[in-house]
């Protein structure tokens, strides 16, 4: 009898149900939490703003902080997975993810709640990227992928509202601190479910550009930050991103290789729609409670049809074909946004908002999918992580540049106009000859 080689360790036969839904159901709930984590907050700023002190620009801080570390380490998180192995980095960033919310529910002042809230983002940066790409190789394509990726578009969709839902109602019952210790022992669930369900991969091999990551971390940072306060910030935010990219040119092992230049236009349209879901899911809860009065819990249970909709948009986009969907979903964003814009001061919820939260959640439904799906279109197995990395950087970073503009706007209806525009600037270029050719290969 012909004798095999042992295989190495870590990389044994998978469990049975390695490419089964379980599996993915784990790694989805990750994505549920990263997600959950930049919007379950918004809800209770009122209260955590008059429990710690906080000041207008401290509680944009508390997003933000979360955000910006984030996508400021995606890239460097993603291409972590690729070169250490996916499950580990996973495992790590989820285990940072799960003591960083214990600090930030128990934190006693505004300086601890905004740094714990940087260490989440960190250990967000590492799980986000990982955990897509692990879903990449264990779906690597047909039918499966595109179920796997409808449901990764319905939790990063539904997550803002899902967010804004729980953390009225945790809110509401419990006070500000729920929000952010109910984290905890979901992410811990996530560890242990992933170290039985999904196996260990080999590593790639290879360093990391650390000249890069340094660089395009503090060059991002240093933008956003420069964008809400000083402007010379933001100019020397500009030149290490600048440093960054002449750094890429020489590096050996680049953090952004050359060869995935293909997904820039994608990522374009990914970091404009982190502007308009970031925009919206922070100024939303604000204008509930500070405008029409409501509570914490109603202005999350409100958000209950918006967390629906855009589940069941993204469940049926999954299984649809044809280069139109993009711009047609994309158009009745821009339509929500646009109703809900009028901002009455004396508005009701079945007048004012649901309307226009029914076709947000439509049109977030079908962005999320589609950009995810060309996001990671031709991307081959060994840079799923960092593919991974630059999905959710483009977003995260979108999201938080978007905001240090968005909150300079001078009322709660000129912020939801400014999304609905850059949605329907979205959709314009969703046509360009070049993504739609992209569509019709994925399709």
């Amino acid at each position: 009898m012909k004798r095999t080689a042992p295989l190495p360790a870590g990389t044994g036969p998978a469990p049975r149900n390695a490419t089964g839904r379980t599996p993915l159901a784990v790694l989805a709930t990750a994505q549920f939490l990263v997600v959950l984590s930049a919007s379950i907050v918004n809800v209770a700023l009122p209260e955590i703003r008059t429990g710690l002190g906080l000041s207008e620009t401290g509680q944009a801080w508390t997003v933000n902080a979360y955000v910006l570390s984030f996508g400021a380490l995606l890239l460097a998180g993603g291409r972590a997975g690729d070169a250490y192995g996916l499950r580990r980095v996973f495992l790590t960033g989820i285990g940072l993810f799960a003591v960083s919310s214990l600090g930030a529910a128990l934190a006693p002042s505004a300086a601890v709640l905004i740094a714990s809230r940087a260490v989440q983002g960190i250990g967000a940066a590492l799980l986000a990227p990982t955990s897509l790409a692990l879903v990449l190789t264990l779906y690597p394509g047909g039918r499966s992928r595109g179920t796997a990726l409808g449901v990764w578009g319905a939790v990063s969709g539904a997550g803002g509202a899902a967010g804004v839902l729980l953390g009225g109602v945790l809110t509401g019952l419990y006070g500000w601190r729920a929000v952010f210790a109910v984290l905890m022992p979901i992410a811990l669930a996530v560890l242990v479910a992933t170290r039985r369900l999904v196996r260990a991969d080999r590593p790639r091999g290879g360093s990391l550009d650390a000249p890069g990551a340094v660089t395009v971390t503090a060059g991002l940072v240093a933008l956003a930050y420069g964008l809400s306060g000083p402007w010379p910030v933001a100019v020397a935010g500009l030149v290490l991103l600048g440093v960054f990219a002449a750094l890429q040119r020489r590096a050996p092992e680049p953090l952004v290789p050359a060869r995935m230049k293909a997904v820039a236009l994608p990522g374009l349209l990914m970091a404009l729609l982190g502007a308009v879901w970031l925009g919206l899911f922070y100024f939303l809860p604000l204008y509930q409670q500070r405008v029409l009065g409501y509570s914490p819990l109603e202005a999350g249970l409100t958000q209950l049809p918006l967390a629906l909709m855009t589940s069941l948009s993204s469940w049926v986009t999954g299984r649809l074909s044809g280069r139109r969907v993009l711009p047609l979903g994309l158009l009745v964003l821009a339509a929500g946004l646009a109703w809900l814009a009028r901002t009455p001061a004396d508005g009701s919820f079945p007048a004012d908002l649901l309307g226009p939260t029914l076709l947000i959640g439509a049109g977030l439904g079908v962005a999320f999918v589609r950009l995810t799906a060309l996001s990671s279109a031709g991307v081959a197995a060994p840079d799923n992580g960092l593919a991974g990395g630059l999905v959710n950087a483009t977003r995260q970073i979108g999201g938080a540049v978007g905001l240090s503009f968005l909150t300079l706007l001078p009322s709660y209806g000129s912020a939801f106009l400014a999304c609905a525009a850059l949605a329907l600037a979205l959709s314009l270029l969703s046509l360009l000859p070049a993504l739609r050719a992209r569509s019709i290969r994925k399709a």
